[in-house]
Formats: C-alpha cells, sequence, structure tokens
C-alpha cells in the first residue's frame, strides 16, 4: 500500500481505529501526528476491545512499528497505563512503540487548568474532555512547555515542571478565582518513576520515519478527532486545539509533503457529535430517529462517556472535508446502524435566508442559520452484518453508498464497514 494519512470527515468518532487497524495489515509503521489523550479510538478483535487515547491503534498487529510523533501532546501516564493494559491482553510493544522525543507533556497542571478554565466559561463552555490539551498545547505556543525529551535529564525535567507549575497555580487562583489544590511535591516523586518507564520510547521519531521511509517502509499517518474540530477550519470556538487536517500529517511527525501518496477520508454513514458547537443535520431531544441512531450505533464517546448528538449525513460538510484534506478515498462506517430503517434522508445542500447554499460556511454565526435541505432514499430494512462483498449488499444500500460518492465530488470508496468487527469489512477500490 502506498504511504496514506487517516483523517476524520466529520466531529470525530467516524470510526477511524477499525480503519486505520484493517490498514495495518498493508502498512509497517504507524504514526499518531497530532491531538493527545482527548482522542478515543476503540478497537474490536474477536471477544477483546482496546480503546487507545494516544498509542497508536495498530499496535495491537504484531511486527508493527508505532510512533507518537512531535505533534501530539502526551499524558505520560495515560501512555504507560495503555501499555499496561497491552501488556494484560498479551500484546507486547518491547522496540516497536516510540514517542518523539520533541512531542509536549500534558501534565497534571494542565488538566487543573483546562478544568478551571472550561468552569468559569459558563453558558459558554467549548466542553472540553478535561484532558489538558488546550492548556499543553497553549504552552507549547508560548515556548514554556515541557517535552518528552526533557525527561532524558531529571534536572532540566524538573526545573520546567517547577515553572510550568507555579504559573498554572498562578492562572487558576488569580484569573479564574479557582482553587489549585494539587501537591508539587508529591507529582514531582511520581514522575520519577513515570521518567524511568518513559526513557525508553523517547527518541527522534523523525529521523525514524525518515530512514523507515528510505528503506522502503510502508507508512500510515493516523489522525485523531475529525476535520470540523480543527482549531483553524472547524466549528470555531466549538474545536479542539491541534490540526486535524491531513496538512498537519508533515509538521506533526516531521515529514516533507512528498512522502504522502494518498489521503483516506473517514465518513460515518450518519453523522455525530460529542459536546457543543452547530450541527446542522442533528435530530434533536425526543426525535425518533435520532434516538434509534444513537441506540443502535451505541454512540456514547469512547474518551468521556457522554452520549453522541446525532443526525443525518451532511454532504455539505463532507464535501468540505474532502477539499480540506484532499481526500483520495472514503471509508464509509457504520453502515449497518441504518439496518432498520424505512427511509434515509441525506442532506444535499443548505438554505440561508431563503438562498441554496453549496459550501459549508466559515463564520459559525452563517453556520447557526442554516436550515439542511434532504433528499429521502429508501432503506434496505435487512442485515447486511455478514455481507463480505459489495455487490452482496441489497440494492437499496448500495444505492445509498453510490449517492453519498456523488454528492461528495465522486471520491471512490475504498472499504465499507457493515459491522464492528475486523471481519466486516468490505474492501471496494484498493489504492
Amino acid at each position: 500500500m502506498p504511504n496514506a494519512v487517516i483523517v476524520g470527515t466529520q466531529w470525530g468518532d467516524e470510526g477511524k481505529a477499525k480503519v486505520i487497524d484493517y490498514l495495518t495489515d498493508k502498512s509497517d509503521v504507524i504514526i499518531r501526528f497530532q491531538g493527545g489523550s482527548n482522542a478515543g479510538h476503540t478497537v474490536i478483535v474477536g471477544e477483546r476491545k482496546y480503546v487507545f487515547h494516544l498509542v497508536p491503534s495498530g499496535v495491537i498487529s504484531a511486527g508493527k512499528v508505532c510512533v507518537v510523533g512531535n505533534g501530539v501532546v502526551v499524558d505520560a501516564e495515560q501512555f504507560l497505563a495503555e501499555i499496561d493494559e497491552l501488556a494484560a491482553g498479551g500484546v507486547s510493544v518491547d522496540g516497536r512503540l516510540f514517542v518523539s522525543d520533541l512531542a509536549h507533556l500534558a501534565l497534571p497542571y494542565h488538566k487543573a487548568l483546562d478544568l478551571a478554565s472550561e468552569s468559569g466559561l459558563g453558558a459558554g463552555k467549548i466542553g472540553t474532555t478535561g484532558r489538558g490539551i488546550g492548556p499543553a498545547y497553549a504552552d507549547k505556543v508560548s515556548r514554556a512547555g515541557v517535552r518528552a525529551g526533557d525527561l532524558c535529564d531529571w534536572d532540566v525535567f524538573a526545573a520546567k515542571f517547577r515553572a510550568g507549575f507555579d504559573a498554572a497555580r498562578r492562572k487558576t487562583e488569580a484569573l479564574y478565582g479557582a482553587k489549585f489544590d494539587l501537591d508539587e511535591g508529591e507529582i514531582i516523586e511520581k514522575y520519577r518513576m513515570v521518567r524511568e518507564r518513559m526513557l525508553p520510547f523517547i527518541r527522534d521519531t523523525a529521523f525514524y520515519i525518515f530512514d523507515a521511509e528510505r528503506a522502503g517502509k510502508r507508512l500510515l499517518f493516523e489522525g485523531a478527532q475529525g476535520t470540523f474540530l480543527d482549531i483553524d477550519h472547524g466549528t470555531y470556538p466549538y474545536v479542539t486545539s491541534s490540526n486535524t487536517v491531513s496538512g498537519s500529517a508533515c509538521a506533526g511527525a516531521g515529514v516533507g509533503p512528498r512522502v504522502i501518496d494518498h489521503c483516506i477520508g473517514i465518513v460515518k454513514a450518519y453523522t455525530t457529535r460529542v459536546g457543543n458547537g452547530p450541527f446542522p443535520t442533528e435530530l434533536g431531544n425526543g426525535d425518533a430517529d435520532g434516538e434509534e441512531l444513537q441506540r443502535v450505533g451505541h454512540e456514547f464517546g469512547s474518551t468521556t462517556g457522554r452520549p453522541r448528538r446525532c443526525g443525518w449525513f451532511d454532504s455539505v460538510m463532507v464535501r468540505k472535508a474532502v477539499q480540506l484534506n484532499g481526500i483520495t478515498r472514503l471509508a464509509l462506517t457504520k453502515l449497518d446502524v441504518l439496518n432498520g430503517f424505512g427511509e434515509i434522508k441525506i442532506c444535499t445542500h443548505y438554505e440561508i435566508g431563503g438562498k441554496r447554499v453549496e459550501q459549508w460556511p466559515s463564520c459559525l454565526h452563517d453556520l447557526e442559520k442554516v436550515v439542511p435541505v434532504y433528499e429521502t432514499l429508501p432503506g434496505w430494512k435487512c442485515d447486511i452484518s455478514a455481507c463480505k462483498k459489495f455487490a452482496d449488499l441489497p440494492s437499496n444500500a448500495v444505492r445509498y453508498v453510490e449517492r453519498l460518492r456523488e454528492l461528495c465530488y465522486g471520491v471512490s470508496a475504498l472499504i465499507v464497514s457493515v459491522g464492528p468487527e475486523r471481519s466486516q469489512t468490505i474492501e471496494v477500490e484498493p489504492i
């Protein structure tokens, strides 16, 4: 398989982990390039379910090398907890999991600051996960961050930690009027043990990736969240703190653009969102179709546990995702969730003030005014979870998939997922 980057085309939770797991067999090195432990990637293999927040999803495939790139903010305690969980399941990461020495650390004081900031917003809350991601990126940009490589010298790390801790305490108390009750000495001592466990994973990953690519290794770049949570292109301010689009893979992994051959956009067969912010096709509280999507799709956040808001497929937003990411293939997930619907709606365009709109509005105040315009297709009212080939799908399911493709600039479908298991994946048109 050519080198490829995986991105979500909606607001995250599109099923990227399953597709990454599926494509890992065709790749050699899997690289996470942005975000932090606010991401939640779920992979189901047989009877076992794995939930990853930092470790790349491809780690459960034997012999594959996984990299956490410099663009990620790393919660070292969460990272080690995931390694322990993998070990408990019989998965060893020895010699095949690395963390960039340039990756910034999301530390306990970042979490305290995150929660205080969100609480202070009142009714204007963003819907943060409280994992300290925003404050960690803020420290990075203000050149006050602590990087994974700093753990290699305890005195350097301790000095930077104390400076960051003191700054977070003062900001929490003075700016947000919140209590800052972390124990600096206790955390410092805990990080002595964290440091010892982290050191074997830390290295110059940009050079490792460069060397692997020169040796002909196949690279798979794993994005987190989704296009419309991008700090620049998403539904600002209801976004994450990093760039989630495909272009971020280069800066977040330390590679040049020529390395990437394809961009695979993961798209759910309907639309969901966790947290606050606009959602044009949302089926509100009490809507029977929305409740059915949530129930059948098990739509609860893997990081927060919060119920996901649900709505019909929005081709306007996915068209924008195709544009922003340079998507060359779509991977359609959760098609099986629609099995029970007699009719299925697709948003084809918007209306704002009675005028037809084909493109996603960039400004939040325009987006909040849109009225989605739908077309209705017949459902298939049967179980498709055992289908192995695209031709095995009922004609109405095929029609639905083809219509989504038509509305999304005709981008070819790479795979169609008909269930949560690795085996419930139909390959349509390989790259």
